[in-house]
C-alpha cells in the first residue's frame, strides 16, 4: 500500500477539469484558494481550502489531476484536516459520445474518520449532452478500495472491498463569464448494503478576467460505514491558465 500511495501522490482527483480546450490548447493548470475565518472576543473558527489542478487533452485522450487540502479549527480544536489526491484519464472513440475512463484516488479525512483510503478502478461514460454551453454526463464503473477507518479513539477498521461507482455530472455556461457545475457520486459496496459513500459538489464560477474567477462551492460527503458526514460551503478565487 505504501507503493500505491507513492504512485498516486506522485501523479496527483477525480474532479473533472472542464477546461476550454480547442485545436491549439492542450493543457490546463488551475489554483483555487478559499476559506472562512470568524474571530470574536469569545470564539475563533476558520476553514481554509487549497486546490491545485492540472489537465491535458489530446484528440482521443484526456488526463486530469487534482490535489486538495481542507484545514479547519473551532475553539482551537481541530475540525478538518482532509487531503485528497486523485488522477483520472479518459479514452475516446473518435467523435463518439461514449468513452472509457480510469482513476486512482487517495484520501485521508479527519472529519469523516478516514485514516487512509485508496481507490483504483475503471468504467465507461456517456455524454448525454455535450455542447459549448451545456454538458450532461453519466458514468458507471467498478472500484477496488482499501481503507483504514477510525471507528473509536482506539480502534481502527481496516478492510478492502469492491464498489460500484455511479456518477452524474452537469455543467451550464452563460455568456462565457458565469458557469454552474454539479457532480454527484454514489459508491455502493458489493459486500454490504449499508456500506456506501455519497459525494456531492455544486459550484458557481464568475469570471472576473480571462484568468481569474470568483468561485463558490457547496460540498456534501457521507461515509455510511463510519456514520459520519460533513457539509461545506466555500468561497474564494481561482486562477486558470490554458496553453
Amino acid at each position: 500500500m505504501k507503493l500505491l500511495s507513492t504512485i498516486i501522490l506522485f501523479l496527483v482527483s477525480y474532479t473533472c477539469v472542464y477546461a476550454q480546450y480547442n485545436d491549439t490548447v492542450n493543457y490546463y493548470t488551475g489554483l483555487v484558494a478559499n476559506g472562512t475565518i470568524n474571530k470574536t472576543a469569545t470564539s475563533r473558527a476558520y476553514v481554509l481550502t487549497n486546490i491545485v489542478k492540472f489537465g491535458m487533452r489530446k484528440k482521443n485522450f484526456a488526463f486530469n489531476a487534482n490535489n486538495s487540502w481542507l484545514y479547519g479549527q473551532q475553539q482551537r480544536k481541530l475540525t478538518n484536516n482532509d487531503f485528497n489526491s486523485l488522477i483520472d484519464f479518459s479514452v475516446y472513440r473518435n467523435k463518439s459520445r461514449f468513452y472509457y475512463w480510469g482513476l486512482g484516488n487517495y484520501t485521508t479525512n479527519f472529519s469523516l474518520k478516514i485514516n487512509n483510503q485508496y481507490q483504483i478502478g475503471s468504467g465507461a461514460a456517456y455524454n448525454i449532452l455535450d455542447k459549448k454551453n451545456a454538458y450532461l454526463n453519466v458514468s458507471n464503473g467498478i472500484l477496488y478500495e482499501y481503507s483504514s477507518l477510525k471507528v473509536t479513539d482506539s480502534t481502527n477498521d481496516i478492510y478492502n472491498t469492491y464498489r460500484n461507482s455511479f456518477r452524474l455530472s452537469l455543467r451550464l455556461t452563460f455568456h462565457e463569464f458565469l458557469s454552474l457545475n454539479a457532480t454527484g457520486f454514489y459508491q455502493q459496496s458489493f459486500n454490504a448494503a449499508d456500506d456506501y459513500i455519497l459525494k456531492s459538489t455544486t459550484g458557481m464560477n464568475i469570471k472576473l478576467v480571462k484568468w481569474l474567477s470568483l468561485t463558490t462551492t457547496f460540498t456534501y460527503n457521507r461515509v455510511n460505514r463510519t456514520n459520519r458526514e460533513n457539509l461545506l460551503f466555500n468561497y474564494g478565487l481561482s486562477v486558470d491558465k490554458y496553453f
